[in-house]
């Protein structure tokens, strides 16, 4: 719709309210400033939200690998896969993952053990790159690995011991007694993810069948792809070279398909719900709209009398409940993109200066407040605000453009 000269010269002046429209101009303020505030929330916590699901997918997928092949009932034999017959495969890892209890001097804690072969250490990015361990092969005879919270919790450091104890039992003089086998802890490793840090070790996938009684045999088969984007392909692929119904394969997404589809469903609901402060700016809108119309009455008939037609009214109109919308918009999208590329920062500020404990690790899993900014997203966001901005001018600008001049000069 284009606005001539005029029309843009009225609108601006409107703009600026005179004294006697002291109420217009907080009720303008109240719409400017509630449309940058709604768009800015929903920015910085979409981003958030996108964040914390790309985090969390990253770190699941960065210990558990992106397939999964079970044995129904049992463990696997037969876990040699010829990797080259797979480009897709980045590596296989035949494990056993099973929960022990952990006794270190006086201290004790449940532990979830992965026996993974040591030579697949180095592929788990998460795990290797943040290892601190002065061992060159950290999974060698008895040594294990611990979360460094695990290992802070405990007391313990690299070169303690501990024992481990399975649920598989054997016979003595004194009767049933679970398996136990005493371990040196040859490093500690960080992963940013409170569950694993406080629950998780690592050892060799032969002292974990021997823990567990499983001689030549694993509990589970992760596969780690190239390409997490061809992952049905490769499943695909998986089911033809495991084609008995025993066998069940699975991808992370199914593993993790009740938590991640929360997530989905969380992220749904705050959009809705923080997309109600731009819908309840825009009722400020169009209330400023009616309040501007009523006390600039006279000044439309004039106009009116002068030659600008109904259209030019409420083109004048629309034009001013438009820069309100707009220009929100705008401030809000900048207030939000500044905020949420500085948001662990303030986090640590606020921390630190009112002794706070904002996001904390023990229940949101990380120990920083993760953002990813998605361009689409904020396009979406900027669409919507100026779009209900601009759908809250329509109805007043034409009642300004309806009203009849000739008992507004009468009265005058």
């Amino acid at each position: 719709m284009p606005f001539n000269y005029f029309e843009r010269f009225v609108a601006f002046k409107y703009l600026k309210p005179l004294r006697s429209d002291g109420l217009l101009s907080i009720i303008s303020w109240f719409s400017f400033v509630g449309i940058a505030i709604g768009v800015a929330t929903l920015i910085i916590v979409m981003s958030v939200m996108n964040g914390f699901k790309l985090e969390l997918q990253d770190r699941v997928i960065g210990f558990n690998g992106h397939l999964y092949i079970n044995k129904l009932g049992e463990n696997i034999d037969d876990f040699d896969i010829n990797e080259n017959e797979f480009a897709n495969i980045k590596f296989v890892d035949p494990n056993i993952t099973f929960q022990s209890l952990m006794i270190s001097s006086n201290k004790n804690n449940g532990v979830l053990v992965k026996a993974i072969d040591p030579k697949n250490l180095k592929n788990y990015d998460l795990i290797y790159k943040n290892l601190n361990t002065n061992i060159l092969d950290p999974l060698s005879g008895n040594s294990i690995i611990l979360g460094d919270m695990l290992a802070l919790k405990l007391g313990l450091t690299i070169g303690s011991k501990i024992k481990l104890y399975s649920t598989q039992t054997i016979m003595t003089p004194f009767g049933s007694l679970p398996k136990s086998k005493e371990f040196e802890i040859s490093g500690t490793f960080h992963s940013g993810m409170s569950e694993y840090d406080n629950n998780f070790t690592l050892i060799s996938l032969e002292n974990g069948q021997s823990l567990t009684s499983s001689l030549d045999e694993v509990s589970i088969i992760e596969i780690h792809l190239k390409n997490p984007n061809k992952i049905d392909d490769t499943k695909l692929l998986l089911t033809k070279y495991y084609p008995n119904r025993e066998y069940l394969i699975r991808d992370w997404k199914e593993v993790n398909s009740t938590f991640f589809e929360a997530l989905k469903v969380e992220r749904t609901v705050m959009f809705i719900i923080l997309s109600l402060i731009i819908l309840i700016a825009a009722f400020n809108v169009i209330t400023s709209l009616f309040i501007l119309v009523k006390n600039k009455t006279k000044e439309i008939a004039i106009l009116r009398t002068i030659g600008l037609s109904r259209h030019g009214i409420m083109r004048i109109f629309l034009l001013i409940g438009s820069i309100v919308g707009i220009s929100g918009t705008i401030i809000g999208t900048i207030l939000g993109y500044v905020i949420t590329i500085n948001l662990e920062n303030i986090r640590s500020l606020l921390n630190n200066q009112f002794g706070l404990n904002l996001f904390p690790s023990q229940l949101y899993y990380i120990d920083q407040i993760p953002t990813n900014i998605q361009s689409m997203q904020i396009i979406y966001i900027i669409i919507f605000s100026i779009s209900v901005s601009i759908l809250a001018t329509i109805y007043p600008s034409y009642a300004a453009s309806r009203l009849e001049i000739k008992g507004i000069l009468k009265n005058a």
